[in-house]
């Protein structure tokens, strides 16, 4: 499958974000077709892409449009074989305060992105979930039969968007896969993340400021996450499958913080700062992924240690430091 990618139509909601964007940037590596789906603004702001290689952004279609227009879905999908769906409002945060916001785009903009692949017959769907939808662990490590708890409006809408991917590819046949990847962080990722917040102020602050330092994550390095989403959106006979994205280890974010600031040489404490915790019921306390689905389906592990995936994300951050404010909260 080495070529399987050469000339490939590859459609990608969600492509200027974190995790999109090094998508993209590996596709068109790969030497695919890709068409990007960015959300629209007057800026005409491509996001995360704009931080691409030159070469890479040119040989790249960006579409500028809403997940709710299905009508621009259509015509965007028209043609491509393959679909992978990243496109989501991410902040848990920003799912307190505006959680018809968050729902409309995530629910019913899933459910556009499912009746535009199926309109337009394309060969697979990789729909991206999140570790959020299983709230805090009942059992370790989480595989995928664990019950879904929607203890966030967030995790509430991709619960609803899985539910909307599973009903498609029963009642229509429509040749989804479901991926749900852990705690993806590197370069490029919005300080909202806890490592990016906890680098940044390491890196220009005597003082970090976090939110619950007990509660524990599984960390996968954004490559290996890439890695997995194109062998789901690849390997035959998926169909209707989930699949955990995770390494099967956890770290409690205090030990996390504690490690980010020896790597980072400089003096730092660590205070608490109220305005990052969660509602005590809405706290997700632990998450720590069973992967075996995805070792046994995709023949994939995780090849980038956490102790190796955080030099390099500091390394990236120490040379675009003037691209993030580390003294303000942003939801």
């Amino acid at each position: 499958m080495e070529n399987f990618w050469k000339n490939k139509s590859v459609f990608v909601t969600g492509a200027g974000g974190f995790i999109g964007s090094h998508l993209v940037e590996t596709l068109v590596e790969k030497g695919a077709q890709v068409r990007s789906f960015v959300r629209y603004n007057s800026r005409s702001d491509p996001g995360l892409l704009k931080l691409l290689a030159p070469g890479a952004i040119s040989k790249i279609k960006v579409i500028r449009g809403d997940l709710r227009d299905l009508p621009a879905l259509n015509e965007s999908i028209n043609g491509a074989e393959f679909v992978i769906h990243l496109g989501a409002l991410i902040s848990i945060p920003y799912s307190y305060s505006h959680p018809r916001d968050v729902v409309e785009c995530n629910v019913i903009g899933t459910l556009n992105v499912l009746q535009a692949c199926r309109q337009n017959n394309v060969k697979r769907l990789v729909h991206t979930s999140s570790s959020e939808v299983y709230g805090t662990a009942l059992k370790v490590p989480i595989d995928e039969t664990h019950p879904l708890q929607g203890q966030s409006p967030y995790s509430a809408s991709k619960i609803g968007a899985d539910k909307l991917v599973e009903s498609f590819q029963l009642s229509y046949g429509l040749p989804a896969v479901t991926v749900r990847p852990f705690n993806t962080y590197g370069p490029r990722q919005s300080t909202r993340a806890v490592i990016p917040a906890i680098i940044t102020q390491a890196l220009t602050q005597s003082r970090i400021g976090l939110g619950n330092l007990d509660a524990s994550r599984d960390f996968t390095y954004v490559s290996d996450t890439v890695e997995a989403i194109l062998k789901a959106t690849q390997v035959p006979d998926l169909e209707g499958k989930i699949l955990n994205l995770g390494t099967g280890n956890e770290i409690r974010i205090g030990d996390l913080a504690n490690e980010i600031i020896k790597m980072v040489g400089r003096k730092v404490e660590i205070v608490l700062d109220p305005d990052r915790l969660r509602p005590d019921n809405s706290e997700v306390q632990r998450l720590v992924s069973d992967n075996r689905q995805a070792v046994e389906y995709l023949d994939w592990k995780p090849k980038t240690n956490l102790n190796s995936g955080l030099l390099e994300t500091i390394d990236w951050y120490k040379n675009n430091i003037d691209l993030f404010q580390a003294n303000r909260y942003f939801i």
